[in-house]
């Protein structure tokens, strides 16, 4: 138990002092060696911890795990600083899960500005989300808002939000079609044959994210919250300084 600990502790302390993996022949066979034997990871990074060759890979959006030089063993779970007790792992993922605002696609989304608008706040959301719904709720009660608005109907759980949000967006007023089908349980009229909606290009646009779930949302300071959290939690973050 006593090594296992002294491990982790200097798998920690190396963490913070990581240098960037070159992008050269060394990394493209970890990489494909690590694809080969985990089909289905898509890798974003490589980083070498310095000192001891290990690895620290992240993958499949905000998957972090460590792997020796040669890809044949991994190590799965969070490095602690047992002398700070700071989940470096998590502060990696922090990291990594930063988004730039300022590379959204913005024409996909339905744009709805409270008040001076001043604050950006990006909702990747479903018609038929009750979490969606509750998030609505909370996003009543705050002011001073750019909300941009991203119709993800999952069609796996919610087969008809599909219809739905296509209506929202093809109305001649797309906020207030939304804000009557969540807040009032008022659907749109059924869309012409010819509207073109954007629900195609905002499902790639999520899985980029790695949004995989509603409500998804990304603060103008780059960031990522998964699921619905109350007005409080919501102007708090809205409040914090970052990109924009």
């Amino acid at each position: 138990m006593r090594a296992y600990m002294r491990i982790i502790v200097v798998l920690a302390m190396l963490l913070t002092a990581v240098t960037v993996m070159g992008a050269g022949e060394e990394a493209d066979e970890l990489s494909a060696r690590l694809v080969e034997r985990m089909p289905g990871l898509k890798i974003s990074s490589i980083r070498k911890l310095p000192q001891l060759d290990l690895y620290e890979v992240v993958g499949n959006g905000l998957q972090i795990f460590y792997t020796d030089a040669n890809g044949d063993l991994a190590l799965f779970g969070n490095l602690v600083d047992l002398q700070t007790h700071a989940n470096l792992t998590e502060q990696r993922r922090s990291e990594v899960s930063v988004v730039d605002f300022s590379q959204l696609p913005l024409d996909l989304a339905i744009v709805k500005v409270k008040g001076d608008g001043s604050r950006r706040m990006a909702v990747f959301v479903d018609p038929d989300c009750p979490f969606c719904k509750r998030l609505e709720q909370e996003l009543s009660g705050v002011s001073d808002v750019t909300l941009y608005i991203y119709l993800l109907p999952l069609d796996s759980i919610h087969p008809d939000a599909a219809r739905k949000a296509r209506a929202v967006w093809c109305a001649e007023d797309r906020v207030q079609a939304w804000d009557a089908l969540m807040l009032q349980g008022k659907e749109p009229p059924a869309p012409a044959a010819d509207c073109k909606d954007p629900i195609t290009d905002i499902a790639k646009l999520a899985g980029k994210l790695s949004i995989e779930g509603t409500p998804g949302l990304v603060f103008g300071n780059g960031k990522r919250v998964p699921g619905a959290i109350d007005a409080q939690q919501i102007e708090q973050l809205l409040n914090v300084p970052g990109k924009s």
